[in-house]
């Protein structure tokens, strides 16, 4: 089972917009989350402050082993995306399997073991973490050797463009609008199209460029100042005057990835042209 990394809201985009970005396994995530509760019910009826403070520190650690590990899962499933990434600067999964052996731990603690079953505890805990998301990614791809500098432009930029997109999607939650984060999502899928193909095509980063500053820089900035005014005012017309915003971007962005996937094809006849001259002047 898998679930769309993009938003809760999401849409499911059809014909030539991208595959979603999805994060699994969801099933060992929710688990993560529940378990610490277990070891919160021992700190409230558990005998004494020191049953309290272990309990309390075991619930802390587990509930940020879970939280670390669904960043983790969302960066490797936007780097699996991407045919150009580099890794994720901190390896989000590292860190919640190293939280969930030290919550472990301490919960072996709470129950009143010896050391040896609070360490075989805390070795199980990085056993099972490992086994059900294993680790993060370490290496880049796409970044080879040849072109190395035009593949890490693409990649900082695309790193910046998707930063961008995430601001909006945190801002626009804000309105706990619905129809709006949807409005958003269909965007945000639409851009992501056009990442793709420069990744796929890294020569097109310069055409391409001001998509993924200077537009996507406004519609941040427009999508964070009208979240924090339709918040308060649920004010109809700024929401109208958004969303004709929004489905122009989306309409520009379209046309920006159809006009490259164009220049494509235009350097794909010449090549094929070229080649079948040649071989007319060889026979």
């Amino acid at each position: 089972m898998a679930q769309r990394y993009s938003g809760r809201y999401s849409p499911s985009p059809a014909g030539s917009e991208p595959a979603p970005i999805v994060v699994a396994p969801v099933q060992r995530l929710r688990l993560m989350f529940l378990l610490p509760y277990l070891f919160l019910v021992s700190a409230f009826f558990g005998a004494g402050p020191n049953q309290l403070f272990l309990g309390l520190g075991t619930f802390a650690l587990l509930t940020a082993s879970a939280w670390v590990t669904r960043e983790g899962l969302r960066a490797q499933a936007e780097f699996d995306a991407r045919s150009i990434a580099r890794p994720p600067k901190l390896p989000r999964k590292m860190l919640g399997n190293i939280l969930m052996a030290a919550g472990l731990g301490l919960g072996a603690v709470l129950a009143g073991q010896p050391m040896l079953f609070v360490a075989l505890f805390a070795a199980t805990g990085v056993v099972l973490h490992g086994l059900a998301f294993g680790a993060d990614p370490l290496r880049a791809k796409g970044l080879d050797a040849a072109n190395d500098f035009q593949n890490d432009r693409v990649a900082r930029a695309v790193e910046e463009a998707e930063a961008m997109l995430t601001a909006m999607d945190e801002a626009i939650a804000r309105t706990k609008d619905r129809a709006l984060a949807v409005r958003v999502e269909t965007f945000a899928h639409t851009a992501r199209h056009l990442f793709r193909n420069i990744e796929d095509d890294p020569g097109d980063l310069t055409a391409a460029r001001k998509y993924l500053t200077v537009y996507l820089m406004g519609a941040r900035d427009a999508t964070t100042k009208f979240a924090d005014h339709y918040a308060k005012t649920r004010d109809a017309a700024a929401r109208h005057d958004y969303e004709v915003l929004l489905r122009d971007l989306e309409t520009t962005f379209a046309s920006r990835t159809k006009a490259l996937i164009g220049q494509g094809r235009t350097g794909l006849d010449v090549e094929i042209s070229v080649l079948r001259d040649r071989l007319k002047l060889e026979n």
